[in-house]
């Protein structure tokens, strides 16, 4: 069972009292996978799933350790056509220590008796603590406590820690200590007749009388791999020399170690690894490097206060609370904790993107999506220069993006919908329908608006930050070049005297193309025309910002001509939007489809989220009717204030009524089967000013949608990082009514009945603020201690004051 602590425990193995945990308290093989992702201990740079460290993968469990953007590539031959793959790697499992006791097998929780049982990871510091009790085949009781942790204060380093007491016995013990490289990504149960083996034997070396090292590389990146541990034995605080058995081959190497335990007197195992590839600077030869580090490394304890104090100094930054509602409290810090374990300050320097599914697992193959524009806003607000970072990914592809658009006819940078290690397209050609068993035509690469979000990130970011160094150097590059794509795949339609763009896929995804058409691609989405529009209006003014020698530096940079700049200003005021029944439609022609049966399905199938693998091994299609697998129109409340939508409608010369949201959202909340998590998200924030406690019911389920897998199984493949940073987004820019617009920080709150308020802190122009709303007042605190940081424009529902630094202001909402 999951227990959700969302009150004081008592956490014996630290010390400590505090509501940071969450646990689970017996062994439940079904709900291992789950309960490995959700443990899973990480630091911004490496992550390793909460798998036993005595289990090897097997169908309960699977050890996995995964660092960001580290890629391979590999090909399967599927009924003699070609499928391309590239993984986040699963590289060499560093948990391996075994116990052997009086010369019987090694410890398997599947075959001794388990007389007590804990699984927990503490939130403050994602230590995950493992405790059992078991009896062996020849009634010997032994307790065995294993933690281990990610170190946030030391990148390329993981430890763990053994305690082990018999209870009731004495006598000689082995515990084995490994490192494998025999791993491969097995993962995903649908992806599994893909090749899957990424890794390429090295070399393996005891540098050391206590260290072991090995080596791989990645068989078509080609990047090297170091892994190194220490193990080391003790007991009362005391370290012991004990005797040592080695084994390696050019994959595997493991240490023997050959242990006297006595009755009721706990023994320690302590194994500290460093892990470095050739992708990281000043690293050389990584098997050296991480040799070396591992010898050097931190005793157990003393790399644990270490760490606690950069969680310390996280959650200081990051920490969010509701009032009133102690579940919600308690799985946001869940979300937070994952957020973080994903990207923190070391991602900083890192080259790399955000992997929908976080760095724990393997689904979606790590590859970096649109869910971005989901997690930057929760970063930015605290820790902006790892937003910066993750940009960067993008902006060093943009060569890829500029090299696909003209392979496709395009100018401009258009950015793939799948990306991986090099910005290419990842896209798979082919997806298994597990209700079918059949592969089918995949064309979610039409996806074509996961450009527009990046524009928007890259806006987001400069609006919130004011990083204008970024913006003349980088920013105003790529929006100008994605402007440009979108420039060149809009067509002038002389009968309608507007632009339209066909060929494309919203984010709907259900609808690839039209019933019967052999061309994938669908016309006038309207969520891309909209956002098109807006960033049309933007790219046409963005050099008007920019110091005249960076101006002129990016139009040489580009190649800019002043006719693109005037069809964009042309294209922000004559984009077609389709339009029926008042409604925004969601694109040209999804008035004259089918409306679904909607109660007919729900009876047959029960939980239809996956309409589109229903329709299909029916010999179905969505593409026939009115639905949708996730918000699509209903995408423009989420991402734009009514005040923006607004603008862009009157310029176009469309109206735009005051019921013009609640209608279009009410309209396609009764179409939308919710088939990404992502779609409770973005239903719950538009649905905020409307119905708050409607708005709450969605955003619960968004809330527990990993914790309770209501996907039934994909979290056990890695978290939703979209929707873990978008509920935490959904809190500060939905309920507590927060935007940056007009220079400067308003807040219009619409708190839900069910919670009484909600507080959090977060950083606006350099300025640390702890904004906490409440049913009949806002409050912000400038909370004094950066060198630069300056007063803060702030406007409360129509009240505009000045927070000076340290200060603190009040305002009523009665």
């Amino acid at each position: 069972m999951t227990t959700l602590q969302t009150g004081p425990s008592d956490d014996t193995t630290t010390g400590r009292t505090d509501a940071f945990t969450l646990s689970y308290s017996e062994f439940d093989p079904g709900e291992e996978g789950l309960r490995e992702t959700l443990t899973s201990t990480g630091n911004g740079y490496l992550c390793t799933r909460g798998a036993a460290e005595w289990e090897d993968a097997d169908g309960v469990h699977y050890p996995g350790t995964y660092v960001h953007g580290l890629y391979n590539r590999a090909t399967t031959m599927l009924g003699g056509v070609p499928v391309h793959n590239e993984d986040l790697v699963n590289l060499p499992n560093w948990l391996p220590l075994k116990l052997r006791i009086g010369g019987a097998e090694v410890l398997r929780l599947a075959e001794v008796e388990i007389l007590e049982y804990s699984h927990r990871v503490d939130l403050r510091s994602a230590l995950m603590t493992r405790q059992i009790r078991f009896r062996d085949r020849e009634g010997r009781e032994t307790e065995l406590v294993s933690r281990r942790f990610a170190s946030m204060a030391s990148m390329h380093h993981a430890y763990m820690e053994w305690t082990i007491t018999p209870l009731n016995w004495s006598g000689q013990a082995e515990v084995v200590s490994a490192l494998d490289g025999r791993v491969t990504n097995d993962g995903v149960p649908r992806y599994r007749q893909l090749e899957s083996d990424h890794l390429r034997p090295g070399s393996t070396v005891f540098p050391h009388p206590e260290v072991m090292a090995l080596k791989v590389r990645t068989r078509q990146s080609e990047v090297n791999i170091g892994v190194a541990a220490r193990t080391l034995v003790s007991t009362g605080g005391r370290t012991r020399d004990v005797p040592r058995s080695d084994f390696r081959t050019a994959d595997y190497i493991q240490q023997t170690l050959h242990v006297e335990l006595e009755r009721d007197v706990p023994t320690t195992i302590e194994k500290s690894v460093a892990l470095f590839t050739s992708r990281d600077p000043a690293t050389g030869d990584t098997l050296l490097r991480a040799s070396r580090s591992a010898a050097r490394s931190r005793p157990f304890g003393a790399a644990y206060a270490h760490h606690r104090e950069s969680w310390e100094r996280l959650w200081q930054a990051c920490d969010l609370h509701v009032f009133g509602d102690d579940e919600a409290q308690h799985l946001l810090r869940v979300h937070i904790s994952h957020i973080l374990q994903t990207c923190s300050h070391n991602t900083a320097d890192l080259d790399a993107g955000v992997p929908a599914r976080g760095i724990n697992g393997e689904a979606y193959r790590g590859h970096v999506f649109w869910d971005e524009l989901f997690v930057f806003p929760f970063l930015t607000f605290r820790l902006p220069a790892v937003t910066r970072s993750l940009l960067m990914y993008r902006y060093r592809r943009q060569s890829e993006a500029r090299v696909a658009a003209a392979t496709a006819g395009y100018e401009g940078f258009m950015f793939p919908w799948q990306s991986g290690s090099l910005g290419t397209e990842q896209t798979q050609e082919l997806h298994l329908n597990p209700m079918s068993g059949r592969w089918d035509i995949d064309l979610s690469h039409n996806q074509r608006h996961v450009s527009a979000a990046i524009f928007y990130n890259v806006w987001q970011y400069i609006t919130l930050t004011e990083d204008t160094m970024f913006l003349e150097f980088r920013g105003a590059e790529m929006m100008l070049g994605i402007a440009r794509f979108w420039s060149s795949i809009a067509h002038y339609s002389p009968e309608r005297q507007r632009y339209e763009i066909h060929g494309v896929m919203g984010p709907d995804e259900y609808h690839e193309k039209y019933p019967g058409a052999s061309e994938g691609g669908l016309r006038n989405n309207a969520y891309t025309n909209v956002f098109v529009a807006w960033i049309c209006d933007i790219a046409a003014h963005l050099l008007d910002l920019l110091p005249a020698p960076q101006a002129g530096a990016v139009r040489a940079r580009l190649e800019l001509r002043d006719d693109e700049i005037e069809r964009w200003k042309d294209m922000s005021r004559r984009m077609f939007v389709p339009f029926h029944d008042g409604i925004i439609s969601q694109f040209e022609g999804y008035e004259d489809l089918d409306e679904l049966d909607w109660n007919s399905y729900r009876a047959k199938y029960g939980n239809i989220q996956r309409l589109d693998r229903i329709l299909k091994a029916e010999g179905d299609t969505p593409d026939r009717y009115k639905l949708a697998k996730q918000a699509d129109a209903v995408m423009l409340f989420f991402l734009f204030s009514d005040d923006e939508l607004r603008r862009v409608f009157t310029r176009l010369g469309y109206g735009f009524a005051d019921d013009a949201a609640q209608r279009t959202i009410d309209y396609y909340d009764q179409r939308t089967s919710h088939g990404s998590t992502l779609s409770y998200i973005t239903h719950a924030g538009v649905l905020a000013r409307f119905d708050p406690d409607s708005s709450w019911d969605r955003f619960k389920v968004a809330l527990g949608s990993d914790v309770n897998d209501i996907q039934g199984g994909t979290t056990r493949e890695g978290i939703h990082m979209g929707v873990m940073s978008g509920t935490v987004d959904l809190i500060q820019r939905f309920y507590a009514g927060m935007r940056v617009e007009n220079g400067m920080l308003q807040i219009h709150p619409n708190l839900p009945r069910g919670i009484d308020g909600v507080s959090f802190n977060m950083t606006y122009l350099r300025s640390p603020l702890t904004v906490t709303v409440m049913q009949d007042s806002v409050t912000v605190q400038h909370r004094d201690g950066v060198i630069d940081s300056t007063p803060v424009h702030v406007c409360v529902a129509g009240q505009e004051r000045m927070v000076a630094v340290g200060g603190e202001e009040t305002f009523s909402l009665t």
